[in-house]
């Protein structure tokens, strides 16, 4: 994790689809040229009575995922803190909340990470200029990532097959 001072300001994306509050079952693939996020959406049976529970998993078919393509990542990191935590993060008492999609601007860790590459013979510390933090909090788990830009897509399928599809040219979108 890293600190933040008081540069830090937190602001919610509204514009990316909702990850489901009781299973996003969110995963992450990655090299050093690309990095998706795949999780799964928010979706209400319009019949739902509110009494049943239906189980899913990574693998559960058929299911509204949503794919997210990170353009030049610079760094990521996946875990805690869970919706129970969530206010033990250092951005939450900067707005920050559970089951939203945020980007902090005048990120401490973007300005710590190029402090960390001002050691290297050829820094220009403009390559930094353009990063963005962006936070998706998700139910079990927060997924934080410095990058130019994202762009969403949304499938049917499972949060596996969305993904080992995204390696192959790219999954089909459903609708979005």
């Amino acid at each position: 994790m890293y600190s933040v001072d008081s540069k830090d300001t937190v602001q919610e994306l509204t514009d990316v689809p909702q990850s489901s509050v009781g299973a996003p079952c969110p995963m992450i693939l990655g090299g050093e040229g690309y990095l998706y996020l795949a999780y799964f959406l928010e979706e209400r049976e319009p019949i739902w009575d509110g009494k049943t529970i239906r189980v899913v998993g990574e693998k559960s078919l058929d299911e509204p995922v949503a794919l997210v393509r990170f353009t030049r990542v610079c760094a990521h990191m996946f875990g805690p803190p869970n919706d129970e935590s969530f206010s033990g993060h250092p951005l939450a008492s900067r707005g920050l909340r559970p089951y939203r999609v945020h980007e902090v601007r005048d990120s401490s860790w973007i300005r710590r990470l190029e402090r960390m590459n001002s050691v290297h013979p050829f820094h220009r510390s403009e390559r930094f200029a353009g990063d963005r933090h962006f936070i998706f909090a998700f139910h079990d788990s927060t997924f934080e990532c410095v990058a130019l830009e994202f762009s969403v897509s949304v499938h049917a399928g499972s949060v596996v097959e969305v993904l080992a599809r995204s390696l192959d040219g790219g999954p089909k979108p459903n609708s979005s």
